[in-house]
């Protein structure tokens, strides 16, 4: 187990190490099938916000750009449901410029969140099989209404990098991605008003 600022993660190297309560909400909604050639991980974040707030950020499938600070722009080909496809411009700087991705699950009841990447021109080919999962769960933090996003992954390793190379990859841009989520959830909490979301 790793533990670095609020996160605590686990790849199919390491021993878990989560809290019980953790375990249980991976054990029941992150179930990948990892095979020889595939790492997989699991980050958590708490969030000083309540649940509604967060998990209206993350089911933006058509705007991630709310919170993800590597996208650009996203572009949504008609109505959005499961299966449908969004077009996304990566930010310069980073080892991409588009990503295609497919909406897998998006649970409003569950607060469950699932997408794969299908194409684009980036680090993670889309014969690389990536998917992740995004759950939300209510907790509570210093006596007020908190957070707790999960966030799992699998995906092939690229030819020429090892299995630790391509979780810290990923891992490193899942935290930065559950850092700005924190920070743009907690500082609408504060405001006590989600107006302001859109114009972010």
């Amino acid at each position: 187990m790793m533990v670095t600022d609020d996160y605590l993660t686990a790849n199919v190297h390491g021993n878990g190490g989560y809290g019980k309560t953790e375990e249980d909400y991976i054990k029941r909604h992150h179930k990948h099938e990892v095979r020889d050639h595939q790492c997989s991980s699991s980050l958590v974040k708490h969030i000083r916000a309540p649940v509604p707030l967060v998990w209206s950020l993350v089911r933006s499938f058509d705007q991630p750009q709310k919170y993800k600070p590597f996208v650009s722009r996203c572009i949504v080909q008609g109505d959005l449901q499961i299966g449908s496809v969004r077009e996304v411009n990566v930010k310069s700087g980073l080892p991409a410029t588009t990503s295609t991705e497919r909406l897998e699950q998006l649970d409003d009841e569950e607060h469950i969140f699932s997408m794969r990447i299908v194409g684009g021109d980036h680090r993670l080919k889309a014969n690389t099989n990536y998917s992740s999962i995004i759950t939300v769960h209510p907790e509570v933090i210093e006596g007020r209404p908190g957070t707790m996003v999960i966030e799992s992954f699998v995906v092939d390793v690229p030819d020429g990098n090892t299995k630790d190379e391509t979780c810290y990859f990923v891992e490193a841009l899942i935290k930065c991605n559950l850092k700005s989520l924190s920070d743009v959830s907690e500082r609408l909490a504060v405001q006590d008003r989600t107006e302001p979301i859109d114009r972010i």
